[in-house]
């Protein structure tokens, strides 16, 4: 970058570097969801994103400081890295713990319900990051360490209307968050472009160095797979090298997306002094050159070449599949157990009803698809039916409604009980 535009100084160049460095790994996984991959692709792309784009923004805020400051000492700048790094992650697992205790708290006391608790999973990010922020580590790091420490050991203990709503609100608000992203880089690129001169002079450069960062990723992906391994006998042994095909899709997958949209939004628009920015404009349009080129060329090619390469991740459908029957079966192992501890008919009638659901819901879904994903005709059936008399059952809450049987509260209660009803037939 430095090479290309001297004019904007070292300081800059590293911002630069900083914004396009990370990957995202969200528009990798959209285009997966449409091709079978193995899993422990998208496990490396996801858990990359996360930390990658958590280093990438602490890095960018060291060069963002040297740019407003002036001053730029990379073993400053290295040394603070590591301590906020650290302390970021450090950060992230206590108040996680306390995150993950207060959460256990809220259900035991059942003084939470679906929106007292998802307003706290909206409000824990911001909290985490302001509070390690203010200490002087990454808020980043310590946002995303938290988020995975409390996913993993609180998450079990949440109820299922929380879960449900939580699902919704964040498909919602990732959305929406995605869309204004992209709609202000689009505002600020109109008014960037508006000097032909300008234009003219940068396309070429973004290009360079959008070839740049896919070339250097595919440059540091292969080795840093297998140099380790070389070396290590007891990692060889544990964890052997992946074959080339995977390293190789690994590589390519490294568009760049909400992130870099972010981080370039961010840039100040003056130093202290009342100086502009240095190299703002070209940064921003240097990022959208190289978040464009990525998506279209590796995101267009990549399904492309997931089949060129022959890569088969399994039957996805048939492991879901399996995944219910597993849990179902479960269930009526522990239905079984309970048989000794009987002192009722009225038990062993309720238990009676319970597992023949239970087992007709297995045999529902061990004939629901073949291994050729053909719906057989019984299922077929079974969805007419149920299907009709979801609409019915549909149609007479709203009857009731209409004609003020019930009140609205009733009506909105049955009709998301049907809803998930609906859900479970798709």
């Amino acid at each position: 970058v430095h090479a290309l535009l001297p004019q904007i100084g070292w300081a800059s160049a590293f911002v630069l570097g900083a914004i396009v460095s990370p990957p995202d790994a969200v528009a990798a996984s959209e285009v997966f969801q449409r091709f079978s991959v193995p899993r422990r692709i998208i496990a490396i792309l996801e858990g990359e994103g996360l930390v990658n784009d958590a280093t990438a923004l602490v890095i960018y805020r060291f060069a963002v400081v040297a740019v407003t400051a002036g001053t730029f000492s990379p073993v400053v700048a290295a040394a603070s890295f590591a301590f906020v790094a650290i302390g970021g992650v450090l950060g992230g697992l206590a108040l996680g713990y306390l995150g993950a205790q207060l959460i256990r708290w809220a259900v035991r006391s059942t003084i939470a319900d679906s929106l007292l608790t998802n307003l706290l999973f909206l409000v824990f990010p911001y909290a985490i990051y302001l509070s390690t922020d203010a200490l002087g580590v990454s808020g980043v790091l310590a946002t995303v360490v938290a988020g995975i420490f409390i996913s993993r050991t609180a998450s079990h203990e949440i109820d299922a209307d929380s879960r449900l709503t939580a699902t919704a609100v964040w498909q919602l608000l990732i959305f929406l968050l995605n869309g204004l992203v992209f709609l202000l880089i689009g505002l600020q690129i109109r008014t960037i472009v508006q000097d032909p001169a300008f234009v003219a002079h940068m396309w070429w450069i973004g290009a360079v160095i959008s070839v740049l960062a896919i070339a250097v990723r595919i440059a540091w992906v292969f080795p840093s797979t297998y140099a380790p391994r070389r070396f290590s006998i007891r990692l060889r042994q544990r964890d052997p090298s992946p074959p080339w095909r995977y390293v190789a899709i690994i590589a390519w997958s490294g568009m760049r997306g909400i992130v870099s949209l972010a981080a370039a939004l961010a840039l100040p628009v003056s130093i202290p002094g009342g100086a502009a920015f240095p190299g703002r404009s070209e940064i921003l349009f240097v990022t959208f050159c190289v978040i464009f080129t990525t998506l279209v060329i590796q995101g267009l090619s990549l399904i492309p070449l997931i089949r060129f390469l022959g890569i088969d991740g399994g039957d996805r459908k048939q492991e879901e599949i399996d995944a219910r029957v597993a849990a179902l079966r479960a269930g009526l192992k522990r239905l079984h157990k309970l048989e000794k501890h009987f002192g009722s008919v009225e038990e062993w009638e309720v238990q009676g009803r319970i597992i023949a659901e239970y087992e007709y819901r297995v045999s529902h879904l061990l004939g629901h698809v073949t291994r050729n994903h053909e719906e057989t005709s019984e299922a077929g059936i079974d969805h007419r039916f149920q299907n009709e008399a979801l609409a019915a059952e549909r149609a007479e809450i709203l009857r009731l409604r209409n004609a003020g049987e019930i009140p609205n509260e009733i009506f909105t209660r049955l009709q998301y009980d049907l809803d998930l009803a609906d859900a479970r037939l798709r």
